[in-house]
């Protein structure tokens, strides 16, 4: 069995305009404006995808477009102090692992996906090196692509397969490979996703 997790909003809380107050504070450019120079189509989606294909060019290229000079390590230590981890979630990873394979999938670009572990410490051990930004897979959520491209990796197939996210969205691009999915909703607890969990397993049996 392969248990795929989320990882803002779903293992960790994600405060997004947090992490762009320190943008604004670094940079001079309001929240808008950032929104307009980096988060679309050709900047953050295009790089969710894997293009850039490294750490370095990603971060040269938001520069580029934001005509700033962000270090590496500003740019990964403003994404981690906008997450607090919620330890009650991992509770469900720890249960998932006793039955199968976990492994974890964010859309996230090559940067944050070359530091994961020290964006989220608190997952690395549960997750050990099973943790990957959709950047390392060419392609983002919810394109089908990218769940196919997991299921590749661990040779698994999509009815042995469940999925957590908190993006309705990126659920059904799964759900097209048969995955069984979970909308992880800002009430939901980690006993919610273990108790999925063993619904899933209950139906493998039959």
């Amino acid at each position: 069995m392969l248990f795929i997790f989320d990882m803002d909003n779903v293992l960790y809380d994600y405060h997004w305009r947090d992490r762009m107050t320190s943008l604004t504070n670094a940079t001079g450019i309001d929240f808008h404006e950032l929104r307009r120079l980096w988060w679309h189509d050709e900047g953050e989606w295009q790089a969710e995808a894997g293009n850039p294909a490294t750490g370095d060019e990603y971060i040269a290229r938001v520069n580029e477009a934001l005509g700033s000079n962000i270090a590496r390590e500003d740019w990964v230590e403003w994404r981690k102090q906008a997450m607090v981890f919620r330890p009650e979630v991992v509770t469900a990873v720890k249960f998932a692992r006793k039955h199968g394979q976990v492994t974890l999938l964010t859309n996230n670009g090559m940067l944050i996906g070359e530091e994961l572990p020290a964006v989220a410490p608190h997952l690395v051990p549960f997750f050990g090196e099973h943790m990957f930004a959709t950047a390392h897979y060419g392609a983002r959520k919810p394109d089908p692509l990218v769940f196919q491209r997991v299921l590749e990796r661990y040779g698994a197939e999509g009815s042995d397969t469940f999925f957590v996210d908190d993006t309705p969205d990126n659920l059904r691009g799964a759900s097209e490979l048969g995955i069984t999915t979970q909308w992880f909703s800002p009430h939901d607890s980690g006993a919610t996703i273990r108790t999925n969990i063993e619904a899933f397993l209950e139906a493998r049996k039959a």
